[in-house]
């Protein structure tokens, strides 16, 4: 059980889901107890047959993952994922010191980067993650890809090309809250000026409702019709309490509705502008924020 902790890191990063991450390593387990003591001994190193199964198992996910996107009502957002002092355990309801267990918050699981990687093919995504993240030689990626280790090492230059041409040079996280506390500042006080100046000129902001909650079903582009859209949610719910927090490692924000965590939003800042926000509306996405 002590591989538990990397599984669900190394199935989140895959999948960009946390209730899909901790699906796969059930099943992982599951083909594991299913094996008889002798099976189970005749493995070298239990912990890497367990990654090599549920990276395989994430990967048949993925290959069907384009199908249930296009099913999806709107625009897919990963699941966001809280900080340490905000990780609620949305079963019991009772709140955890640490998410230890869950996901380590590394660059890996910001926003920016996991959205990265739904534009890649799932061999890129499975190649880049296992060897630049969890540092696998690209020998061991291959007997799970099922490709040469030469093609691997190309799946993953190439999903880093992907990540470098979409990722401008961070912004220090200090520099970051700020901006994020300014926005919220500015949204509170509905300043639609404020906004638009904290905004990239050619900032997209994208929201997942997934059906489930009302959303905007396509991404808006340019500073203005973003300020616009957030004023226009802020009329709309005059009774909103925006929250400072951490999302997928990064500073960004949470509204709630009478105690209810009804969306979180996490943002992309480039230099001392906003480039990029994502705003998931999704209650299923939304289940490890909400107390119970």
């Amino acid at each position: 059980m002590s591989e538990r902790r990397q599984l669900i890191n190394l199935a989140y990063r895959l999948l960009g889901s946390l209730a899909e991450a901790e699906d796969v390593v059930q099943e992982t387990y599951a083909r594991w107890y299913a094996m008889s003591q002798q099976q189970q001994e005749a493995i070298e190193s239990p912990g890497a047959w367990l990654t090599k199964v549920a990276s395989r198992i994430c990967l048949d996910l993925l290959g069907s993952a384009r199908a249930r996107r296009e099913r999806y009502v709107g625009e897919w957002i990963p699941e966001p994922l809280p900080g340490r002092t905000e990780w609620i355990n949305a079963r019991t309801g009772g709140a955890t010191a640490d998410p230890a267990d869950r996901v380590t918050l590394d660059e890996s699981i910001n926003m920016a980067f996991l959205v990265v990687l739904e534009s890649m093919t799932p061999a890129e995504r499975v190649a880049l993650i296992l060897h630049d993240v969890f540092r696998y030689s690209f020998a061991e990626v291959a007997e799970i890809v099922g490709r040469t280790p030469a093609a691997c090492r190309q799946l993953a230059s190439s999903a880093r090309r992907r990540i470098r041409a979409s990722q401008p040079p961070a912004t220090p996280t200090a520099q970051q809250a700020g901006i994020v506390r300014n926005f919220k500042q500015a949204w509170e006080a509905k300043d639609i000026d404020a906004l638009i100046g904290l905004l990239d000129p050619e900032a997209t902001a994208i929201a997942d409702g997934g059906g489930l909650a009302s959303a905007h079903l396509h991404p808006i582009t340019g500073g203005e019709p973003i300020a616009r859209a957030f004023l226009e949610v802020a009329g709309k719910a005059p009774n909103l309490t925006l929250l400072e927090r951490t999302v997928n490692g990064q500073p960004g924000l949470v509204a709630q509705l009478d105690g209810i965590t009804v969306v979180v939003v996490a943002f992309h800042v480039a230099g001392n502008r906003i480039k990029h926000i994502w705003a998931v509306r999704n209650p299923e996405k939304l289940r490890p924020w909400t107390t119970a």
